[in-house]
């Protein structure tokens, strides 16, 4: 991952609000979660949840399928991993003792 994307991701994740939305997804599974019954859970108007949505969907949190006439929202878990490996990939890099060191370059 560049860190110029995982900088973005973690910039939106960095809200409050977008911090709350992306967690319930996670929590939701791979089914998803209706955006009505997000916006249901989290007690935030429409307007302000779709705001929030779009800035995780550009960054690649968060994808959107519409199913009919329902619009479901989902956690992308491959790019939340991407996320926490390329987070943890350095640890510990310049410690000379540590057997599990690797570099995200």
């Amino acid at each position: 991952m560049k860190i110029d994307d995982a900088a973005a991701r973690l910039e939106a994740l960095g809200n409050s609000t977008r911090l709350k939305i992306y967690r319930a997804l996670v929590r939701a599974g791979h089914t998803g979660m209706p955006v009505g019954r997000l916006q249901e859970r989290l007690k935030i108007p429409a307007s302000t949840l779709s705001h929030h949505v779009k800035a995780l969907v550009s960054v690649g949190l968060i994808s959107q399928v519409r199913e009919g006439t329902t619009l479901v929202c989902h956690a992308e878990y491959d790019t939340m991993r991407s996320l926490v490996d390329f987070l943890v990939a350095e640890c510990c890099a310049e410690e000379t003792q540590c057997k599990g060191a690797q570099s995200a370059a």
